[in-house]
């Protein structure tokens, strides 16, 4: 797989995410049941909840599932909103984003956001410590609790990549708290980690495997995460409604190797590999960090605390996070959420509870429990 320069990749998502895409009219054509077909899906290797994607990309469990002669082609993302935007213009297919994107996805039937059909139909993670998570300056004090931390942020420079699932967390959090923050600015991860080196910033709400990135190398440090909120966040796999219309059959055999690549993260026996997959999909990330950011914890208060749960199928407890989320959502200025709820088939997991049901299986597949970083092998 060819990389892009972190530049590159940085200034595709900014052009990528400023206006949203008109869809074509026509349908797209993703030929009759049985037949070969080319996918493109976007994926984010710099979003830990999400890589099932780096998994299924980089272990193949998708030609194994696919009509023969299928073909897919990788796409990286800096944030879900820029998948989101090109699945609008019927640009990738498939699609894996953080909740706040993904609700935003199921909108984009409007006209007026595009008129593109684009459905939720798997959970791929949930957590409270992957995309909640809050970093500090070094020299702001040692607090008793995330909570405490939060509360300092008041009259501070803070930021969050606007849009993305940490941005929810961060304004729930204010919100909860009645924080208000001198600033709460707009940075993608990248301008964040440079501002904290430029002792710019005080606060940012970033997700992993960034915030572990920013940790490890000294740049600042986590104070909180969902786990002091009890505010759980998600990943979740998004479909063209135009695919799941005509080819069910490529819809079930991607969500085989999607449930393929879950199974394959959960089983800590695989853990060394997964951080070496990641890092051969991303760009100046060390194993370590990597490996860090799904299984392990910095500080021992966070050692057997859940890194991340993989339902795989809208259990009562996802659909309570979309329900929350989205009924959040709609309150802010933007109205990422168009509406308080999620349309009617905004959310379909029918085939993927077809598909765990024929493998005997029961949600949640699996869970990835924090281990000491000690537990890291070189």
């Amino acid at each position: 797989m060819a990389r892009r320069t972190a530049l590159a990749m940085l200034a595709a998502a900014l052009a990528a995410a400023t206006a949203i895409p008109t869809a074509s009219m026509a349908e797209v054509n993703f030929g009759k049941p049985g037949e070969k077909v080319d996918l493109v899906v976007g994926y984010q290797p710099y979003y830990t909840a999400s890589w099932s994607g780096v998994v299924n990309n980089g272990k193949g469990f998708w030609k194994k599932r696919l009509p023969e002669g299928s073909t897919a082609q990788f796409q990286i993302g800096l944030q879900g909103a820029v998948i989101v935007n090109a699945m609008t213009g019927e640009k990738q297919h498939i699609g894996y984003a953080g909740d706040m994107p993904s609700i935003a996805a199921t909108f984009r039937n409007l006209k007026d956001r595009g008129g593109t059909d684009i459905r939720i139909v798997a959970a791929i993670g949930t957590s409270e410590q992957q995309c909640n998570i809050f970093l500090v300056r070094n020299d702001a004090p040692d607090f008793a609790n995330g909570q405490e931390a939060v509360k300092w942020m008041a009259g501070k420079q803070t930021s969050a990549p606007q849009g993305a699932c940490a941005d929810r967390f961060a304004r729930e959090a204010f919100d909860q708290l009645g924080v208000k923050p001198a600033s709460y600015l707009n940075q993608n991860v990248e301008v964040i980690t440079t501002n904290f080196r430029a002792g710019k910033l005080d606060a940012a709400a970033a997700w992993e495997p960034t915030a572990s990135k920013i940790e490890m190398t000294g740049i600042a440090k986590r104070v909180a995460t969902g786990r002091d909120f009890q505010a759980t966040d998600g990943a979740f796999l998004l479909m063209l409604g135009d695919l799941m219309k005509q080819r069910p059959d490529v819809v079930r055999g991607w969500l085989e190797a999607e449930l393929d690549s879950e199974l394959f993260m959960a089983d800590m026996k695989n853990a060394d590999e997964v951080a070496r997959l990641a890092e051969a999909q991303t760009e100046r990330m060390d194993r370590k960090i990597l490996w860090t950011a799904l299984y392990g914890a910095t500080n021992q208060k966070d050692v057997g605390s859940t890194k991340l749960q993989f339902d795989f199928v809208i259990t009562e407890r996802v659909q309570k996070l979309l329900d929350d989320a989205t009924a959040f959502l709609n309150t802010l200025p933007a109205k990422p959420a168009a509406e308080p709820k999620i349309r009617q088939g905004g959310v379909d997991d029918s085939i993927a509870k077809e598909v765990l049901a024929a493998r005997g299986l029961t949600s949640p597949v699996g869970v990835i429990k924090a281990q000491p970083v000690a537990e890291f092998k070189d």
